[in-house]
C-alpha cells in the first residue's frame, strides 16, 4: 500500500466528459451516525448501493443479472455529519469481461468529501455465477468509461502472526437477497476496529473473496501498524473480506 497522503490532497477522479452520469439525494439520520455525529462507514456503504441501484432503476436497464462488490476504495477528504444532505453522483469508470467499475462522489455542504471506487461483478440471478455484462450495458454505460479496462484481481495479505482476532457474531439481519451478507456488514467491522483508534482513515480498501453463507462462524482479525489498521472476517475457510484503513 502507498504511504497514505494528507486527506486534504486526496485526488479525487474527475467525472466523465461524456456518457452517463446519475445524481440522488439522501438525508444522514441519526440511525447512520456514531455517537459523536460522523457518518459510519456500513450506512455509507449502503448509501453506495442505493445509489446504483436508483441508477439503474432511472436507466430503463432489464438485464437478467445482479451486481456484487467485489473490491472498494475510498478516499476521504472530509467526513460527512448528521444533518447533512448527501448528493450522490456515480457513473462508469471502468469495464471488463464480467464487470464494471462504477466511480461515485459524495458532497455535502456544497464540498466533494469521499469518492468511492468499486468494482461489481455481474451475476446470473439463476445459477449465482458470474456472467457476461451484455451489450445494452456497454451502450448506456460504456461512454462514460471511455475504454478503460478494470481487473477483479485481489491484493490483499493473510493475516500476520501478530494479528489479533475475536469472534464475530453473524445475525439473520445481514442477509441480504443474495443468501448471504451484505457488504456493508464488513463495514460494520471496519468501525468496530476503529472505535478503538484515535485516527480516522482518509484512504480505505475493502476486498471480497468469498461470500459469507448462513450458518457461518467468523473471527475479526486485526493487526495495526503505524498509520495502518489491517482487518480480516475469517472463517475455518479461507478469508473472506480484508480491509485496510490508513489515515
Amino acid at each position: 500500500m502507498e504511504t497514505p497522503r494528507p486527506a486534504a490532497a486526496a485526488e479525487f477522479l474527475p467525472p466523465p466528459t461524456a456518457g452517463r452520469v446519475f445524481t440522488a439525494g439522501y438525508p444522514i439520520r441519526r440511525t447512520d451516525v456514531t455517537p459523536g455525529g460522523r457518518l459510519r462507514l456500513d450506512a455509507l456503504a449502503r448509501y453506495l448501493q442505493d445509489v446504483a441501484e436508483d441508477d439503474v432503476a432511472d436507466s430503463g436497464l432489464r438485464e437478467p443479472c445482479d451486481w456484487l462488490v467485489r473490491r472498494s476504495v475510498l478516499t476521504v477528504r472530509g467526513w460527512p455529519r448528521r444533518g447533512q444532505r448527501l448528493r450522490l453522483a456515480t457513473f462508469c469508470s471502468g469495464t471488463g469481461p464480467r464487470w464494471a467499475e462504477r466511480t461515485t462522489t459524495v458532497t455535502a455542504a456544497g464540498e466533494d468529501l469521499v469518492q468511492a471506487r468499486m468494482v461489481w461483478v455481474a451475476v446470473d440471478r439463476v445459477t449465482g455465477e458470474s456472467c457476461p455484462v451484455g451489450p445494452g450495458f456497454h451502450r448506456l454505460y460504456g461512454p462514460s468509461a471511455q475504454g478503460r479496462r478494470v481487473s477483479v484481481r485481489l491484493s490483499h495479505p493473510r493475516p500476520g502472526p501478530s494479528a489479533t482476532g475475536r469472534d464475530w457474531p453473524v445475525r439473520a439481519s445481514d442477509f441480504d437477497t443474495a443468501g448471504h451478507v451484505s457488504n456493508t456488514v464488513h463495514w460494520q467491522a471496519a468501525e468496530e476496529v476503529l472505535a478503538g483508534l484515535d485516527w480516522l482513515p482518509a484512504r480505505a480498501e475493502m476486498e471480497y473473496h468469498h461470500p459469507i453463507l448462513p450458518g457461518a462462524r467468523l473471527r475479526l482479525a486485526c493487526q495495526l501498524s503505524a498509520g495502518r489498521a489491517d482487518l480480516w472476517l475469517l472463517t475455518e475457510q479461507p478469508r473472506l473480506a480484508p480491509a485496510q484503513p490508513s489515515p
